[in-house]
């Protein structure tokens, strides 16, 4: 904030001998000063939040190239399930031939 009695005059104060259009120009100018601190103010919450989002869209963009990541290692691994289970399967339909052509063979005796 700027110190308003580094204007040699205070806001309100009544200026001895002085015209009321320098008390006038005084009241202007400490609040057009007001207003300039208020919008700085403003523009540095803005520039906060602007620097928050930013903060909160690259953790977004980690987030989702690690998911990403985590995904292709998923589809990874269930096409080598889905490759080991046929796989099983197969074996499986060999052993359940040979045991009935095993049982088959020993009803024909």
């Amino acid at each position: 904030m700027i110190e308003r009695s580094s204007l040699g005059v205070m806001a309100g104060e009544p200026v001895h001998g002085a015209p009321s259009e320098v008390e006038a120009a005084t009241r202007r100018l400490a609040a057009a000063l007001d207003a300039l601190d208020a919008a700085v103010e403003r523009r540095r919450d803005a520039d906060r939040d602007e620097d928050e989002l930013a903060s909160r869209i690259h953790a977004l963009g980690t987030d989702r190239s690690r998911l990403a990541n985590e995904l292709d290692g998923a589809l990874v691994r269930a096409r080598e399930l889905e490759r080991i289970n046929r796989e099983v399967s197969q074996r499986l339909d060999g052993a359940i031939e040979t045991i009935r052509a095993v049982l088959d063979s020993g009803e024909a005796t």
